[in-house]
């Protein structure tokens, strides 16, 4: 068998190597040549898999090592009877990471108390859906906008335009969908963006065509007041220079690039093509897992809770390097702005999630014990 895959997928070898011979490309290179003779495909979120790209190939399944799926016509995957496959959750943590510290770094400029915000969580899917259980879990209070669910469960969800008006922190986790009863593309508008609240914080980790980009260029500069946080760009891996330099914090489609978020995605997709062949798995991830840099860290109980919340959050994430490096990488001219986008994803740092962590809390402390459990360390 021969397998076509995207260069940045990693442990490409110890999960696959024993289904046929792989082909490493990167992933806006995969083309209708590149699988004249393919039968297996492995992608990240930058190849659009679609007729024009399969039909007439031997490609009989299609595994897209991401939580999205909005770049894989899957309509057409149903009718030309090829298999395919997701990774649900996989990046869930790491991109809660990125929030957290997004959210970390905007208070500390600002001189914001984070409890004392209202947070609007739009799409509660696997990644909304763990951030609304880290925020609550943490006390804040939160607004759920998740029309599927709440037209699945019932429940405690609000409109679109309920979070708009009452909240403070507006983070966006909706997948893409342009058509259907529940579209997406251009969900925060002009008009939607006019209205959000004085002082307002806005964090686009989904998908960039989630928010109308030029339309948001245009109120942020007569709006000073507002925060925004973009890691996704409508017509990424270009992105509008003018309107990164509006954004405080910019950063180059990473948000869930955890080192255990991608690794997970490789084995969730491992898992689902011996599915699909009818066979045992017969690796493990914990097998080739590494140990993380840091793994155990010691909180007396006179910790203030606002002071060991930012330092656990910060052991793991901090988004101001990422911020820097993609501010540094839109210097050039388009073409080298296009290829830089692309670079800094392809060798992006190792990053680790705080699930990783380990915390001790020395004494009787009910509040910072309540915070570890929150952000989903492991409390000793």
């Amino acid at each position: 068998m021969r397998i076509v895959a995207d260069e940045n997928i990693p442990l490409l070898d110890e999960f696959f190597a024993g289904f046929g011979e792989i082909c490493r490309l990167p992933g806006r290179a995969i083309d209708r040549a590149a699988l004249s003779d393919a039968e297996l495909l492995l992608v990240r979120s930058v190849t659009q898999v679609d007729r024009g790209l399969l039909d007439g190939s031997q490609v009989r399944f299609v595994g897209t090592c991401t939580i999205g799926t909005d770049h894989l016509d899957l309509d057409y995957l149903q009718h030309a009877g090829i298999g395919w496959a997701s990774a649900p959750g996989c990046n869930a943590r790491g991109v809660v990471d990125y929030v957290l510290g997004s959210l970390l770094l905007l208070a500390e400029e600002q001189g914001a108390a984070l409890p004392a915000r209202t947070y609007g969580v739009v799409g509660a899917g696997q990644v909304g859906g763990r951030l609304v259980e880290v925020l609550r879990g943490l006390g804040w209070s939160v607004r759920v906008c998740d029309p599927l669910r709440q037209a699945a469960e019932g429940g405690d969800f609000v409109s679109l335009e309920e979070v708009i008006a009452e909240c403070d922190v507006i983070s966006l986790h909706t997948p893409l969908e342009r058509d259907g009863a529940h579209p997406s593309h251009h969900l925060f508008d002009a008009a939607r963006l006019a209205r959000l609240k004085p002082g307002a914080w806005l964090i686009n980790a989904s998908r960039g065509a989630v928010v109308d980009n030029a339309a948001l260029r245009e109120v942020l500069m007569r709006r000073a007041d507002l925060r925004v946080v973009l890691d996704v760009w409508e017509g990424e891996p270009q992105v509008a220079v003018e309107l990164a330099g509006l954004c405080r914090i910019a950063t180059p489609h990473i948000a869930g690039y955890s080192l255990d978020g991608k690794l997970r995605g490789t084995a969730q997709i491992y898992q689902a093509f011996c599915r699909y062949r009818g066979c045992a798995p017969s690796i493990a991830l914990d097998e080739l897992m590494p140990a993380p840099w840091l793994s155990e860290v010691s909180l007396d109980a006179s910790a203030d809770p606002a002071w060991a919340l930012a330092t656990l959050c910060r052991t793991v994430y901090d988004p101001r390097r990422d911020d820097a490096d993609f501010r540094r990488s839109l210097r050039g001219d388009a073409p080298s702005r296009r290829a830089a986008f692309d670079a800094l994803r392809k060798h992006y740092p190792v990053r680790r999630e705080i699930s990783g962590l380990n915390v001790t809390v020395q004494g009787d402390a009910p509040a910072l014990v309540q915070m570890v459990k929150a952000l989903g360390a492991s409390l000793r």
